[in-house]
């Protein structure tokens, strides 16, 4: 048993580095991008700083607890559906908030924690760590503690005035895969939206079945076309989902690189991720409508 436990704890530090590599790998200036810098991105913190809608932090309490989350209000007069932003490996950046104002910008309630609040120097968060720091911390995150911080967030966010009680769920590299496993740790999720991670796996790296069963809501897949390692993935996740009679649509933007939801925005963003991000915000917000 202890073997097992070590296996899995192996293969989820090895996913979290193969993301940082994949990321950094496909970084338009293809130099190695730091966390620091992948943090911080003033064109992000602009957009942010300009929106109109209203945005706060909140602390969530999960037990003794408190996850430092980022939330903005669309301006509607409806109630709307709620959707919680899982970060990459890199942690709360700018780009983060930006997409958390978007998705308010889209008429969602949105809300982002900060998974490592509390993990960092001083009880700090992302703010409090540099460089690899970030990357070391969300590794050493354990999985029972993630899946009870966004508990708490989906409780928390489901039960704001603005909110209609519907709760789903995205991520991106790192929180790409964390989304795909909470989809198999709370039932009432309303749906998952993977942005290139891979689903829960066993100690032998295939799909894990017997979490893959737990899945009640769709899961909606985002893929970048040069991505071979998380690419690999897919054909079997496909099948197990098949065979477990889950509804799983991944779609594959060719030519795009790892990242493209973040690097398809940036300034000096190539054609290809452009491309990639414009269309996967086309299909998400269509299915999100539908929600």
């Amino acid at each position: 048993m202890r073997g097992t436990i070590s296996l899995l704890m192996l293969m989820f530090l090895c996913s979290v580095t193969a993301c940082a590599q994949d990321m950094n790998a496909n970084h338009n200036h293809g130099a190695a991008a730091s966390s620091d810098n992948m943090v911080s991105q003033e064109w992000a913190r602009q957009r942010v700083e300009k929106s109109p809608r209203h945005r706060e932090w909140v602390k969530v309490k999960n037990g003794t607890r408190e996850v430092n989350s980022f939330v903005v209000y669309p301006e509607n007069k409806n109630k709307a559906t709620a959707v919680i932003v899982i970060h990459e490996i890199f942690g709360m950046s700018d780009w983060v908030q930006s997409l958390t104002d978007q998705l308010a910008e889209a008429g969602y309630v949105a809300i982002a924690p900060d998974l490592l609040s509390g993990m960092g120097p001083n009880g700090g968060g992302t703010s409090s760590l540099s460089g690899n720091a970030v990357g070391q911390a969300i590794g050493a995150l354990p999985p029972d503690q993630i899946t009870a911080d966004l508990n708490a967030v989906a409780d928390y966010i489901s039960k704001v005035p603005a909110s209609n009680g519907k709760v789903v769920v995205t991520g991106y590299c790192w929180g790409g895969g964390q989304s795909f496993r909470y989809a198999t740790n709370n039932p009432n999720v309303k749906a998952a939206f993977v942005f290139y991670g891979p689903a829960p796996a066993g100690a032998d790296g295939s799909p894990d079945k017997a979490a893959l069963a737990k899945i009640k809501a769709p899961v909606y897949g985002f893929y970048a076309g040069n991505d071979a390692r998380i690419n690999a993935t897919l054909p079997k996740t496909t099948e197990a989902m098949t065979e477990l009679k889950k509804t799983y649509e991944p779609v594959t933007y060719e030519g795009a690189g790892h990242g493209f939801m973040r690097a398809g925005e940036a300034p000096d963003a190539n054609e290809a991720n452009k491309k990639a991000r414009d269309e996967a915000w086309a299909r998400w917000k269509k299915i999100l409508a539908g929600i």
